[in-house]
């Protein structure tokens, strides 16, 4: 199979399924290496194809049905599992995670988690490849993008944030935002 056609069929992967898929899991269907499948990938985004890089693979960026809305956060990194639970217990996925560098501005990390499973894999993921946090940058201080059911969700979501002292806040002593 020529190269081309690899990265069709890997686009058509891409497109049909309903979960993230590694470059592993590609390399060993098109007998490459993975480094061969991240080229590919490359090539693909180049051309205009809106493929994401999760914690879990690559997928197509799609639109969830929802509210989008943004929130900014601060705790430490054996809090993650914790503030990420509060999101998906209340009907929330979260998208990503943001924070601002001194250099480099805006660094955005894709996360897509939208249940305890997907909180559960991720942190075993950082814990496993003893990765920082991009929050390790900022103190702790990030900001997620989420897509919630409604907004009475992106509220509960809020609350038990406020409550832990996860939700970063202007004058904390108080509650403003």
């Amino acid at each position: 199979m020529d190269a081309e056609t690899r990265r069709e069929k890997i686009l058509e992967i891409l497109k049909s399924s309903d979960f993230s898929v590694t470059a592993s899991s590609l390399s060993d269907e098109f007998g490459v290496s993975r480094q061969v499948i991240v080229g590919d990938i490359a090539l693909l985004r180049a051309a205009g194809n809106e493929i994401i890089a999760t914690p879990r693979g690559y997928c197509m960026r799609t639109l969830q049905s929802g509210i989008l809305r943004t929130v900014a956060c601060v705790h430490t990194r054996a809090q993650i599992e914790a503030e990420l639970n509060i999101f998906v217990d209340n009907g929330c996925s979260v998208l990503d995670v943001i924070i601002e560098h001194p250099v480099y501005g805006q660094l955005t990390g894709e996360l897509r988690i939208s249940s305890r499973f997907d909180v559960t894999q991720f942190v075993e993921r950082v814990m496993a490849d003893k990765a920082a946090p991009l929050s390790s940058l900022t103190g702790g201080i990030h900001i997620h993008n989420l897509i919630c059911p409604s907004q009475e969700a992106f509220d509960r979501a809020c609350e038990g944030l406020r409550q832990q002292g996860y939700l970063y806040l202007e004058d904390p002593e108080n509650d403003k935002i």
